[in-house]
C-alpha cells in the first residue's frame, strides 16, 4: 500500500530526513521507532505531503504522491492523527469531529462517520456538546483519532497516539486502534515509547538521524541486541 524509497526532506536549510526507506502492506500495523529528533514526524508529514521531499520517493498505492496536496492525498485514503492532537479547544467535540470531513468524499458521509466515531468511544458522543478544550488528554486523543477517521481512511498515520494519555485509558484507546484496524484501515504509528509501540504493532521500522537503520518483526527487534541496547531504554 504504502513504500517510501530513499526518502531526503529538508526543513529551509535544515536536512530532517537523510535515507528513509519503508514498506507497509495492506491491513498492516507499522512502527516507525526512535528518538525524538529522529525524522519520525517528519517521516508522517512527507507523506501526507506537508513536506515536499527533496529525494526520493514516497507511493501510494502504486502511484507517486510527490508533488501531491495534503487535501487530494486525504482525498485518496491517507488522513493523519497529529503529535499533540491540534484540536479546535473552542468548537465542540462534535464541531471538531465535522471539521475532519472536509473532502468531497467525506462531506457524503458525515453523519454516518460521526454515529462510527461515537460508537468507537462512547464517552466523545455522551460529551458531543461539550468544547473540546474541556476533555481530558485522553478524551482529546479519542476525538483526535475519530476526526481523522471522518475522512474514511484506508491509511491512518498516527503521531505518538499515546502520548499524554492516563495509563487507564492507554489500553482502551489501543483496543479502539485495533478494531479500526481489524476493519480494514491500515496503519503508520509513530511512537518514542518502544515497549507501547510493540504491544501494538506487528512490525518496526527504526529511525536514527534522519535514516532508516532497522527494521524487523517484533520478535526479531527483541532479540537483536544492537536494538535492545540502544532503544528499549527509551520512555
Amino acid at each position: 500500500m504504502l513504500t517510501i524509497e530513499n526518502l531526503v526532506v529538508d526543513h529551509g536549510k535544515l536536512r530532517a530526513i537523510w535515507d528513509v526507506s519503508l514498506h507497509v502492506d495492506k491491513g498492516a500495523r507499522i512502527g516507525l521507532l526512535g528518538a525524538n529528533g529522529a525524522g519520525k514526524s517528519t517521516t508522517l508529514g512527507a507523506v501526507l505531503g506537508l513536506y515536499p521531499p527533496a529525494g526520493g520517493d514516497i507511493r501510494y498505492d502504486g502511484t507517486s504522491t510527490i508533488g501531491a496536496s495534503p487535501p487530494q492525498n486525504v482525498e485518496a485514503g491517507i488522513a493523519l492523527v497529529p503529535e499533540g492532537r491540534r484540536l479546535f479547544g473552542e468548537m465542540t467535540v462534535r464541531e471538531n469531529l465535522e471539521m475532519g470531513a472536509y473532502t468531497k468524499s467525506a462531506r457524503a458521509r458525515v453523519e454516518e462517520n460521526i454515529d462510527r466515531a461515537f460508537a468507537i468511544f462512547p464517552i466523545l458522543n455522551r460529551k458531543s456538546g461539550d468544547m473540546a478544550g474541556t476533555l481530558s488528554g485522553g478524551q482529546q486523543q479519542m476525538l483526535a483519532i475519530c476526526r481523522a477517521l471522518m475522512s474514511s481512511p484506508d491509511l491512518l498515520l498516527l503521531d505518538e497516539p499515546f502520548l499524554g494519555v492516563a495509563p487507564i485509558l492507554v489500553d482502551e484507546v489501543m483496543d479502539a486502534l485495533r478494531r479500526i484496524s481489524a476493519d480494514g484501515v491500515t496503519m503508520l504509528l509513530v511512537e518514542q515509547n518502544i515497549h507501547r509501540a510493540l504491544d501494538f504493532v506487528e512490525h518496526a521500522y527504526v529511525i536514527e538521524n534522519g535514516r532508516t537503520v532497522l527494521d524487523g518483526a517484533k520478535d526479531t527487534l527483541l532479540n537483536d541486541p544492537g536494538f535492545s541496547n540502544k532503544f528499549l531504554g527509551l520512555e
